[in-house]
């Protein structure tokens, strides 16, 4: 075999399984893309250390720091295909070169896939964002939208209570609340707005107003949102890994898929997507397959 692992995906997850592989004296290879899903995000928060810092730098600080270690190598390009062998695996990368490995950790991340609404891709990750616990310090006490509805927005909307008190739920049609939820919403004084949505007004980005279809405009300083996700790579279905009810590839809590010797980190196994927490998924990645190469070889 060529490697003792192959890592696909470079990110957060990804480096942070091969730094414990490499100084645990395992051979590692790591196919990334260059193509990181927050790579509009202009600030990680809530990541100690680095709060604050751009996700960018994190990682090229990460990179460096992981190939000082000479069982460590990057390439750089796209996986395409894996499968299994005897004795392990083989991956394919777009050029047409094949690798080998005894074992394989997928760190491929998610996409998020826009709504066809004018301007929100320009104002993903800047003014429209995901997770309070990353970005709603950045705009606490600030006019505020959730573009959601039903169970989604209801719950969102009483999370951020504590950070927001002007809240307006855009459901972008009919909304979807039960009479209790409505009851508790009009109790915050938390308003619902059920016009459909056209487009998203903004300079680079930041959001100046919220553009209806029957021409009224809402002037807000940023938005809530949950856009549908899908696996940022295809790889999982060649080597015949389930996924679960929430598209996230399914693993055990030792970060096994259903396909023995393939291992999931990150953001494509979990719907967890601060750095903090799947960096921590890479670490507990990295340790459980050196645990289990070193049982084979015991």
């Amino acid at each position: 075999m060529d490697f003792d692992v192959i890592i696909i995906g470079g990110s957060y997850a990804g480096l942070s399984a091969s730094l414990s592989l490499g100084r645990a004296l395992r051979k590692v290879l790591i196919i990334d893309d260059n193509k990181p899903c927050n790579a509009r995000t202009p600030h990680s928060h809530n990541f100690l250390t680095h709060d604050g810092e751009k996700p960018s730098d994190i990682s090229t600080k990460a990179k460096a720091e992981v190939l000082k270690y000479p069982t460590i190598q990057f390439f750089t390009g796209k996986a395409i295909s894996a499968k299994q062998i005897p004795g392990g695996f083989s991956t394919v990368v777009e050029s047409g070169a094949i690798f080998t490995s005894r074992k394989i950790l997928l760190a491929t991340g998610l996409k998020d896939v826009m709504p066809n609404i004018k301007g929100f891709g320009d104002c993903w990750a800047i003014s429209i964002i995901h997770c309070p616990y990353c970005h709603g310090y950045e705009v606490k006490n600030e006019k505020i939208g959730l573009l959601m509805n039903g169970d989604h927005a209801f719950e969102m909307a009483s999370n951020l209570c504590n950070w927001n008190k002007d809240l307006t739920i855009l459901t972008n049609g009919k909304s979807q609340f039960t009479d209790l939820q409505l009851a508790k919403l009009k109790l915050k004084s938390i308003v619902i707005v059920e016009d459909e949505i056209e487009e998203m007004e903004h300079d680079n980005g930041y959001l100046k107003n919220v553009v209806f279809s029957n021409g009224k405009k809402l002037n807000l300083k940023a938005i809530y949102a949950r856009p549908e996700i899908k696996q940022h790579s295809n790889i999982h279905e060649s080597l015949n890994c389930e996924l679960t009810d929430l598209n996230t590839i399914k693993v055990d809590e030792f970060c096994k898929t259903t396909t023995n010797g393939v291992y999931a980190a990150g953001d494509c196994a979990s719907l967890f997507r601060s750095l903090s927490i799947v960096t921590a998924a890479g670490t507990m990645a990295g340790v459980v397959l050196n645990k289990e190469m070193i049982a084979e070889e015991f």
